[in-house]
């Protein structure tokens, strides 16, 4: 018995296109849709990947996601997992005396569970608000050094270089100036984050994690 060839046969298809001029050709791949090479991966590989572990700083705006975000792509471009050469923590680069002010002695745990460095994150924006409620009061929407102050400014600097120095630079009219051991000083993060809004958080005073 003789078998026909299905009307959905490859070979039947090409003869049908071939029969109507149709030719098959390369498609070509725009270079700009071409992957060059991996992205690297700056975490360990058995640890998990979050969201916002991202090897540039996420655009959200102005949010207090965002603010989160952009500071911890310049703290340690978003790892949880790394310390740096002085032995700073995590996404965050903490100090292992702010955490212990927060109620967090662990290292190692801190260091291995990102849920805990958010909320440790939280808090301490939380804590640094409650210490500086008067300078926020009086200083945002001022100048200082051409720079207008900004409550996420204040909030970034006191992370940086502690809330008493924060309040230094600020009753000093910027003549107070501090840096960290890599040369950044408390004016360079008032300007680069500033207006941001972090209104989400809440001043508390000694809150815990």
């Amino acid at each position: 018995m003789r078998k026909w060839l299905s009307l959905s046969s490859p070979l039947i298809i090409t003869f049908i296109l071939l029969s109507f001029g149709f030719e098959s050709k390369e498609v070509k791949v725009p270079e700009t849709l071409k992957v060059k090479q991996p992205t690297e991966v700056l975490f360990p590989k058995n640890k998990t990947v979050h969201a916002t572990m991202l090897l540039t700083p996420p655009f959200i705006g102005s949010s207090y996601i965002g603010f989160k975000e952009a500071l911890a792509f310049k703290e340690s471009q978003g790892n949880y997992f790394t310390t740096n050469t002085l032995g700073y923590l995590g996404k965050y680069q903490f100090g292992i005396g702010t955490l212990q002010l927060m109620g967090v002695y662990n290292a190692t745990r801190f260091l291995n569970d990102p849920v805990l460095q958010e909320r440790a994150f939280n808090t301490n924006i939380a804590r640094n608000k409650w210490i500086l409620r008067r300078d926020i009061a009086r200083f945002v929407g001022k100048r200082i050094g051409g720079v207008e102050i900004t409550e996420s400014g204040m909030m970034a600097a006191a992370h940086l270089a502690g809330a008493g120095n924060v309040k230094k630079y600020l009753r000093s009219w910027g003549a107070f100036d501090v840096s960290d051991s890599y040369g950044t000083n408390i004016a360079k993060y008032m300007k680069k984050f500033s207006g941001y809004d972090i209104s989400y958080v809440s001043p508390k005073r000694n809150p815990k994690v």
